[in-house]
């Protein structure tokens, strides 16, 4: 049988400019005025990364900050590819990663929703069918015709969630989506995953509420400094990382 999520032998790393100790001011000048190159510095975010997820799984993504958690969140949403391995998804897949990411600011929430929409495969007829159910289950009323600029957080955390499960993909991703707004909607979102799960589709979550992670996963990954630090049973795993220095200070 097929797994929902396959990942082998990935490794992911970002270059960037070093300025050395220069000031934002020198470095602009340099780079206006001079033909000095900087070199190039390389930041190995995922490194030699495998596991595989079966279909209805819940996988749950641990670890502190700048473990690359994140970054192999996007490259399951085929945010950009891995440069080494490969990554197989069986099925529809519907990403909710950083809130608000690919709204435009300047779009009210229901025209930045008709684009996710189309983003994702719709056609137009089949994204204006979408709306009412998003409109409802965000709970925005009239602020879906008002700029997402002018949006709270939680309010971006409604209309990205709304649209994603709206979708009702076979694989759902989920990146800290209920680290913002209120409790209420927060439980509704919650709601809305045990019904997910009830109904066998397959969700990733990155969380730091342990809590979460090991009353709803069915596997946890543990990631420390781009590579995997432990994989299986989500109450061996967290009691492993809330026992380690990693797991200090997070819930």
């Amino acid at each position: 049988m097929t797994n929902a999520i396959s990942v082998i032998g990935v490794a992911k790393s970002f270059r960037y400019r070093s300025l050395g100790r220069a000031t934002l001011k020198d470095a602009l000048v340099k780079r206006l005025f001079t033909a000095e190159d900087h070199r190039l510095r390389i930041v190995e975010a995922l490194g030699s990364i495998d596991f595989e997820i079966e279909h209805g799984q819940m996988l749950g993504i641990i670890g502190r900050n700048g473990s690359g958690k994140t970054t192999l969140m996007r490259l399951l949403a085929g945010v950009f590819p891995p440069d080494a391995g490969t990554i197989a998804i069986d099925g529809a897949l519907a990403p909710l990663l950083a809130l608000g990411a690919g709204f435009h600011p300047d779009l009210t929430g229901r025209e930045n929703a008709r684009v996710e929409l189309l983003v994702l495969g719709f056609t137009p007829k089949q994204a204006e069918a979408k709306m009412d159910a998003i409109i409802e289950f965000s709970e925005l009323g009239s602020f879906m015709d008002a700029p997402v600029r002018t949006y709270s957080s939680g309010m971006l955390m409604r209309l990205a969630f709304a649209v994603a499960v709206c979708v009702d993909p076979d694989i759902l991703l989920l990146d800290e989506v209920l680290a913002v707004g209120d409790e209420l909607f927060a439980q509704k979102c919650l709601m809305c995953i045990e019904d997910f799960k009830d109904r066998g589709k397959t969700i990733v979550l990155v969380s730091h509420n342990t809590g979460i992670i090991e009353r709803w996963c069915d596997v946890v990954l543990w990631l420390d400094r781009g590579r995997v630090k432990m994989f299986g049973a989500p109450q061996e795993v967290v009691q492993a990382y809330s026992q380690s220095d990693a797991g200090v200070g997070f819930g």
